[in-house]
């Protein structure tokens, strides 16, 4: 089997793959066809069924397992697999950990970074309620070290919350070094929080699709109930510093067109809202030259930048 991220355009490859999404569709001149992403651990593919009536495609649908052989081609600046023959694979013809993109950093020493923060947060209300979810929650540590950050934007592997997570405490920790004005415990803490409604709005692998809830009703939002219903447990939390805390949750989007139900109204808002996108857009600029490989060239329009991108000459 070849690994998605070793692809490279003209490779006539062999081998099972997960089937992330399968939909039939239509070209401009009525012929019928089929859109497939195929994903492995170290990425996904976008990949074509031309002919899928043809004898060599087998049925397969949207999270089994397909043994495929097709061709590798380059299609406005991203490789694409034309499906030649398709089959589900059989039960122990694969191991499941080869489909699951996992974080190339070591989770566990990420975790105990981010507990660091938390014994060093001063707050008593605010620490006891961050070691509630992470110290003394063995289930949320467990979903939370597993669960990705994103569907495929950006952080979207197993560990990937963690590590944005890791990342954007990382990035409030500086600012509040560098600007006194911020209310350091509030604003670690709110970094802390900031996405865990995404255990709630996104499946757990390999599915790592939209639940109803998330569809429904957002990270965000789900994000400042889950806290909001653990500080009412927490005798005399004060409730100002329970709203500031919720506030800097529901506005870290930063806008209202962004998916934010409020915009920041306080410095560790805009604070937390400056280090969640400068995160969310490196990891996005990371994560589209990785899967480039070795193409130095523009790599066509990405939605989030609004700009076509490139990597910068050496």
């Amino acid at each position: 089997m070849r690994y998605i991220e070793t692809l490279r355009d003209g490779d006539r490859i062999t081998g099972i793959y997960l089937c992330k999404y399968k939909q039939a569709a239509l070209t401009k001149n009525g012929k019928s066809y089929e859109n497939v992403i195929l994903q492995d651990k170290t990425g996904t593919i976008d990949s074509k069924v031309w002919e899928p009536n043809s004898p060599g495609i087998g049925d397969f649908e949207a999270m089994d397992y397909v043994e495929i052989a097709g061709d590798v081609v380059s299609y406005q600046g991203a490789l694409q697999l034309s499906i030649k023959r398709s089959r589900k694979a059989m039960d122990g013809s694969y191991d499941p950990k080869d489909y699951v993109p996992v974080s190339e950093k070591d989770i566990e020493e990420m975790y105990r970074e981010l507990l660091g923060f938390i014994s060093g947060l001063k707050d008593p209300y605010l620490k006891r309620l961050a070691a509630s979810f992470f110290v003394e929650d063995q289930e949320f540590t467990g979903r939370f070290k597993f669960h990705s950050a994103a569907k495929n934007v950006h952080h979207g592997f197993v560990g990937g919350l963690l590590e944005h997570t890791l990342s954007v405490v990382k990035l409030c920790d500086y600012y509040c070094k560098a600007y006194p004005v911020l209310n350091k415990d509030l604003l670690i803490t709110a970094a802390i929080f900031h996405d865990i409604g995404k255990l709630d709005e996104l499946a757990a692998f390999p599915a790592n699709d939209y639940t109803d809830d998330g569809q429904l009703l957002g990270h965000i939002v789900m994000g400042c109930e889950a806290v909001g219903a653990r500080i009412r447990t927490i005798s005399g939390f004060p409730p100002k510093l329970a709203s500031e805390l919720k506030h800097c949750i529901l506005a870290h989007h930063g806008e209202l067109e962004f998916g934010s139900p409020k915009k920041p109204a306080l410095v560790e808002a805009v604070a937390l809202n400056f280090a969640d996108n400068t995160d969310a857009k490196l990891q996005t600029m990371t994560e589209a030259f990785k899967a480039a490989g070795n193409n130095d060239d523009w790599l066509g329009y990405n939605r989030l930048f609004e700009s076509n991108i490139r990597k910068t000459s050496k």
